[in-house]
């Protein structure tokens, strides 16, 4: 397929996007309380044209499968461990075949961009670039050049797994000061806090993201299967960018990435600035109170979880509760009901959490209030 042909072809996929699953194990989330839609994203994955197990037709697969709105084809430039077999020079490459089997597959509601990820030891680190025309021209000598080249053509670029073992053997993410001039240069927009290949959740690089204002990324940086990685079949999930845009368009997505609308999930953990995690959090809970009975001020409360998130809450209010101890379990999609002690009937009720499966700074977790209307009743008797 040439190359010159691929815009338009993913305009016309793009266009077709819709908010349903796609698969019964497909993420599907609210949209926020401010009318934003949440795009699950995967920008870091690699097939046989780098140093992954597969054809990009399967990458596509499993992103349908998965839900994605998003998957980025960002094979390493220079690391080309399958060249023996397939000496394709072309960089795009990849990206064409995922292209050409998501045409064939006529898969809604996927958007699949082209990237690829300059590999270099450091000072200079892994680094992706997303949205990229050509990735023929990242191809350089200089790491710089590559970057520089990138955003000539209005690349996304942000660094990988920060805290990879192998060049932060303490396991701390760290940026290097040539890192800290990409940013200065405005060259360098995002960091990844989760890679699931690495298997690690970084609060360091989330804290790193939020001083060098940088967007926060999780991403699978799958090489395998992901069934096989991350056991997908039986209600695992790769990690994700959950992107919170206007609408469901590519122009909303990547402006979205631009301004740091994101928020890592890994493992049940939602990791990100305060606001973005308060906006998922606020789309996913919501309380349903019952009526008081008029015997009792023990108000019957349901929290309810919309998303394929399970969360933990840790009460920090007043009220305490008749039914359970301060720490409550929420299951993805599911509901739990807790008897809270009112003192006293009232028309609303207000219920504050730490939620403690979200970080939005070192070590640090969402605080977040939830209300509602309580439905009318009868007054409780006097004591």
């Amino acid at each position: 397929m040439s190359m010159k042909h691929v815009p338009a072809i993913v305009a016309v996929l793009a266009s077709l996007a819709a908010p349903v699953a796609a698969h019964e194990r497909a993420v599907v989330f609210p949209d926020t309380p401010d009318g934003e839609v949440i795009l699950a994203a995967d920008l870091h994955t690699h097939s046989v044209f780098s140093d992954g197990a597969v054809w990009p037709s399967i990458r596509v697969e499993e992103a349908h499968r998965d839900g994605l709105s998003v998957m980025a084809v960002t094979e390493h430039l220079e690391y080309q461990p399958h060249k023996a077999d397939i000496p394709n020079p072309d960089r795009n490459r990849s990206y064409g075949v995922a292209i050409e089997s998501l045409v064939k597959a006529q898969y809604r509601g996927l958007l699949v961009i082209n990237g690829a990820e300059v590999t270099r030891d450091q000072p200079y680190g892994h680094i992706n670039a997303v949205f990229v025309e050509d990735a023929n021209a990242l191809l350089t000598s200089d790491p710089r050049d590559a970057i520089e080249a990138a955003h000539a053509q209005g690349a996304f670029v942000f660094v990988n797994h920060p805290d990879w073992l192998p060049q932060q053997p303490d396991g701390v993410a760290r940026l290097s000061g040539y890192q800290k001039q990409l940013i200065a240069d405005g060259l360098l927009q995002g960091i990844e806090v989760a890679n699931g290949t690495m298997d690690g959740l970084s609060e360091h690089a989330l804290q790193i993201a939020l001083d060098h204002n940088l967007t926060v990324l999780g991403n699978s940086d799958i090489h395998g299967l992901v069934d096989w990685t991350h056991d997908a079949g039986h209600d695992g999930r790769r990690p994700m960018t959950l992107v919170l845009a206007a609408d469901r368009s590519e122009e909303a997505f990547k402006k979205a990435l631009f301004d740091g609308r994101t928020v890592a999930w890994y493992h049940d953990q939602l990791m990100g600035r305060e606001e973005n995690v308060q906006a998922v959090v606020r789309s996913c809970l919501s309380l349903l109170p019952e009526a008081f009975d008029g015997k009792t001020s023990v108000l019957a409360v349901t929290i309810k979880n919309a998303c394929p998130v399970n969360f933990t809450l840790q009460n920090i209010g007043e009220q305490t509760f008749q039914n359970v101890n301060d720490t409550i379990s929420i299951d993805r999609n599911g509901e739990t009901k807790v008897q809270v002690r009112m003192s006293k009937a009232t028309d609303s009720v207000a219920l504050a959490f730490d939620v403690l499966n979200t970080q939005i700074g070192y070590r640090k977790t969402l605080p977040t209030t939830l209300t509602a209307d309580v439905p009318p009743t009868l007054s409780v008797p006097s004591r």
